[in-house]
């Protein structure tokens, strides 16, 4: 009897820590919700008392969206070593996904926003977060990914208060339209890329354009004319997932540079095209009621949310290579 009441209660404490470990794991794969940026911005700029200056709303949506990766609930998961967190793969593709846009925004605040021409200072707060949020962001002995992200969450704070320091001509955000066309620059290749993988879910021949319209053009080592692209089935709810979170943080980086770049916009006529492709990420953020993502195959019974992400990106990619055009003309 002693010895099967000990079974008994082993067997419980073992199903029980189980259960706790994925009420848990469900828990903290919850998406966080969309910011309110305006509403964020209002209130940091009361609190510190300053008016918003041009560039204190991307600034601030870059401080925003960094600081909900580390403060969501389950905090930042990618580099935990620990269950129930180290059994979970959506959620950190996910913050994967928002980290690659983040460190995309840090490069082009660097080089281009802060800048006035390619032989001006770099800012020395931005050249101090640029690098920080390029720790691997598995990385959990120190430093440890979270701690470098404090880091540069704490010099994007500075920067903003010498935005806002009329004392203070060191730090400045230049809202043209040249320097918006260099980050959406960088937003097309990334969108393209998860247009792309996400469309091979389902697996598909495709003719290999890599020298395409330059026949002068040469690459390292011959490839295939015609390849086979499939997403591992292992791996289709990651890719889902991490182009997921690149669209939620890119939809609030383009809700920041609608107000930042309002005349530049305004004067290009493209504050249409922005909203097109804000509506866009909109709808690529709707709740998924499945349990699991689903991969039909085509035109099959079952849906593919792969393809259904992938329409939504290609979608806004247009429309972002059309509001490139508009603000490269004269």
């Amino acid at each position: 009897m002693v010895n099967n009441f000990s079974t008994k209660t082993y067997l419980t404490i073992v199903f029980s820590i189980i259960f706790l470990f994925y009420v848990i794991g469900v828990f903290w794969s919850f998406e966080p919700d969309e910011i309110d940026i305006k509403e964020r911005v209002t209130a940091d700029a009361t609190l510190e008392n300053v008016a918003p200056v041009v560039g204190y709303t991307t600034t601030t949506t870059m401080i925003a969206v960094a600081e909900t990766l580390l403060e969501k609930p389950g905090g930042y998961l990618s580099n935990d070593a620990m269950p129930p967190s180290v059994m979970l793969d959506n959620i950190p593709a996910w913050e994967f996904g928002a980290l690659e846009m983040i460190r995309d925004m840090a490069l082009v605040m660097r080089q281009k926003f802060s800048r006035s021409q390619s032989q001006s200072r770099e800012n020395e707060h931005l050249k101090s977060a640029h690098p920080k949020f390029n720790i691997d962001h598995t990385s959990w002995t120190l430093p440890s990914a979270e701690s470098e992200y404090k880091s540069a969450i704490k010099d994007l704070y500075a920067y903003r208060k010498d935005l806002t320091d009329v004392n203070n001509q060191g730090a400045q955000f230049y809202a043209r339209a040249d320097n918006l066309s260099d980050w959406l620059k960088e937003v097309e290749k990334r969108l393209g890329s998860y247009s792309q993988r996400l469309s091979a879910s389902v697996g598909r021949n495709q003719v290999n354009l890599d020298l395409a319209n330059d026949k002068e053009a040469r690459q390292s080592t011959q490839a295939a004319a015609n390849m086979q692209l499939k997403t591992s089935w292992w791996k289709i709810d990651d890719e889902f997932y991490e182009a997921r979170g690149a669209c939620w943080a890119l939809l609030h980086f383009l809700k920041a540079i609608e107000i930042d770049f309002d005349e530049v916009l305004k004067n290009k006529n493209a504050k249409i095209s922005v909203e097109q492709i804000i509506r866009e990420l909109e709808y690529s953020q709707q709740a998924v009621w499945s349990p699991i993502i689903l991969n039909g195959d085509g035109f099959g019974l079952v849906a593919n949310h792969s393809l259904v992400m992938a329409n939504y990106i290609s979608r806004a990619n247009a429309a972002l290579i059309d509001l490139r055009d508009l603000l490269n003309k004269g």
